[in-house]
């Protein structure tokens, strides 16, 4: 005879971190525990009084954080077109529907740690578009040339 035991894994292991799918997935179960969370920063800092909010995202979602204000200090880029953001790690209480915050789910945590800063990052002109463009204004204008010919 096997017998299996189960093990509780906790989701505050040390790296190992808590994907947003599963907080989503596993909203009611995880609602009020600790949780160790990771990601990069998107969005923008909203400031509200002494804490602030920003958004993490781990690649599949992103999930509102409440932090310090003073903590947000910490973040030089926040995610967008052209730049990628701050990577933070943190570690906080999750709550499945924030009676403090109109019932969002978020994370309240007290620190972040920025694991790896952000940068800008540059276009490279694409050539085959650059001759695309070039091909298409050239069609363009003969057809105006042939139509304005043409009404002569």
């Amino acid at each position: 005879m096997i017998l299996f035991f189960i093990l509780p894994i906790s989701a505050n292991a040390e790296n190992q971190s808590v994907s947003s799918t599963k907080l989503i997935e596993n909203a009611s179960e995880l609602d009020g525990d600790t949780v160790y969370y990771s990601g990069e920063i998107v969005g923008d800092i909203l400031y509200r009084g002494d804490y602030a909010w920003i958004n993490v995202s781990d690649g599949a979602n992103a999930i509102g954080i409440c932090i310090p204000a003073s903590e947000a200090k910490k973040i030089e880029y926040v995610g967008r077109y052209r730049v990628i953001g701050d990577t933070v790690s943190l570690t906080g209480t999750f709550h499945r529907a924030c009676a403090l915050h109109g019932g969002d789910m978020d994370i309240h945590t007290e620190a972040i740690n920025v694991t790896e800063k952000g940068h800008t990052v540059e276009d490279e002109p694409s050539t085959g578009l650059l001759l695309s463009a070039g091909a298409l204004f050239l069609c363009a204008l003969t057809g105006t040339i042939l139509v304005l010919k043409k009404r002569l």
